[in-house]
């Protein structure tokens, strides 16, 4: 399945200079994987990961942004935010607190580089949606601090927070996660296919 999954983190401060590596080597992976990235069309270490999705030469999945802006304009001139990078941009209007609850609740997985309070909102919703929910441990800033904010604050699925030190490993053990998830899911195209060639659909 084309999961899409959502690398969330901070948009400027001390981890984006440290981990800018980690996020592009994870949205590079995101890409070679087939799956799609989405971030909230933003700088920092958001932006890195779509750099790193858009590296990759004939690019086996997209990178979406979802932007807090109204309309291409207002993303560019008020919030001044990148295009080059995402196949496509979702123009939410919600501004940054409204825009985060939308890229979350749109998003299979969130996966957590760096952070600061943005990137708290991003994982707090993920946690109360019942999301996948990745970090990637080394990153600094929120990603450091979750495992001992979870062992003293009760959130809904913070047993099953998945954490790693390396961007390609987290990435397969988020994805096998989901491929759990769905494991309902798993021959849903071949039985639609054979729905559809014995309805004369296909």
């Amino acid at each position: 399945m084309r999961y899409q999954i959502c690398v969330s983190g901070a948009a400027s401060g001390d981890t984006v200079q440290a981990s800018h590596q980690l996020a592009f080597d994870l949205g590079k992976a995101i890409a070679l994987s087939g799956k799609t990235l989405i971030t909230g069309a933003t700088v920092g270490l958001p932006w890195y990961a779509a750099q790193g999705a858009f590296s990759v030469k004939g690019k086996r999945g997209i990178s979406i942004g979802f932007s807090p802006a109204s309309s291409f304009r207002e993303h560019v001139t008020v919030y001044k935010l990148p295009t080059v990078e995402f196949d496509y941009i979702n123009f939410t209007g919600m501004a940054y607190v409204g825009r985060d609850v939308h890229l979350v609740r749109s998003s299979d997985a969130v996966i957590t580089v760096g952070g600061r309070m943005g990137s708290l909102h991003e994982l707090a919703t993920a946690l109360e949606s019942r999301k996948v929910c990745g970090v990637l441990l080394g990153s600094g800033g929120l990603a450091d601090y979750i495992p001992t904010l979870l062992e003293h604050i009760e959130a809904p699925g913070s047993h099953d927070v998945i954490y790693d030190t390396d961007p390609s490993r987290l990435l397969d053990k988020v994805i096998a996660a989901l491929d759990f998830k769905y494991r309902d899911f798993e021959h849903f195209d071949d039985d639609r296919q054979v729905s559809d060639r014995r309805s004369g659909r296909g």
